[in-house]
């Protein structure tokens, strides 16, 4: 783990690996550095950059007190100022909460390009019904940490119904260590719903934005909005591929990104 001091931002704390062009891997929701683990293999020619978000295991000073409103804008903060650490124009990758954050930090960030998975932005036909935050919050008052955290995934990650989710949870690698993060993703999940999709979104570097057949209808809508409000953007939908695309998917994400990174 590499750390690095901004000047008027947070201590950022990230991984790295290779040494080609700076490539930045965001995560998103739910998701540790291990997310992009699938995916990596697919961009040895570039030099991998894998941040620690604040909150999830940062050096933040009290993540606890940090209000909604305050959420995407420190992360975007620190997104900048990494792009600002490392050698060259990077590249931005997102995934989730993570493409929100690559494309709101690009426009202020001198980047080469974003790769933007399923940005988590709200439709308006949708909004009305985003009620996460308040439902995972009750829950988590109530002393139910855990049945908080399976309503996230319940309604983002298998928003189409799951056999057994205690099962599929017994084999997810982040289960149930991330029960810890849970008010951290209640935060994430108001900025997320208390967040407007802009006319135009002032980002000059192409963009990628993707998503998947086999996500959330809402996300898929969401980021064929993003796509229409950037200048420099190419929408790409993948048959059959959920909301975690880049790790259940990597060969043909990481296909399609090297085609657009290539023209």
């Amino acid at each position: 783990m590499v750390t690095t001091q901004s000047i008027e931002g947070p201590e950022i704390a990230y991984e790295r690996h290779g040494d080609g062009q700076p490539l930045i891997f965001l995560h998103g929701g739910m998701a540790p550095r291990q997310y992009w683990n699938p995916i990596l293999p697919h961009f040895e020619e570039y030099g991998a950059v894998i941040p620690q978000r604040p909150g999830f295991g940062t050096c933040l000073d009290n993540p606890a007190k940090t209000s909604a409103d305050e959420v995407l804008g420190r992360e975007v903060q620190y997104v900048r100022a990494l792009a600002d650490a490392v050698d060259g124009d990077p590249i931005l990758f997102g995934h989730s909460y993570g493409a929100l954050t690559a494309v709101e930090a690009a426009a202020d960030a001198a980047v080469e390009a974003v790769l933007a998975y399923e940005p988590a932005v709200l439709p308006d036909s949708y909004r009305k019904e985003a009620d996460l935050a308040d439902r995972m919050a009750t829950l988590i008052e109530d002393g139910e940490r855990r049945e908080a955290v399976k309503r996230y995934i319940e309604q983002v990650l298998h928003p189409d119904g799951i056999d057994d989710l205690d099962a599929w949870l017994a084999e997810w690698p982040v289960w149930p260590d991330c029960v810890k993060l849970a008010e951290e993703v209640v935060r994430m999940n108001r900025a997320v719903e208390q967040y407007q999709l802009p006319a135009v979104l002032d980002v000059q570097a192409p963009v990628l934005v993707m998503t998947g057949t086999g996500g959330p209808d809402f996300l898929r809508e969401s980021a064929r909005g993003v796509h229409e409000t950037l200048p420099h953007s190419r929408l790409v939908e993948f048959d059959s591929v959920s909301h975690s695309g880049p790790s259940e998917a990597p060969e043909r994400i990481s296909a399609e990104a090297e085609a657009f990174l290539n023209v």
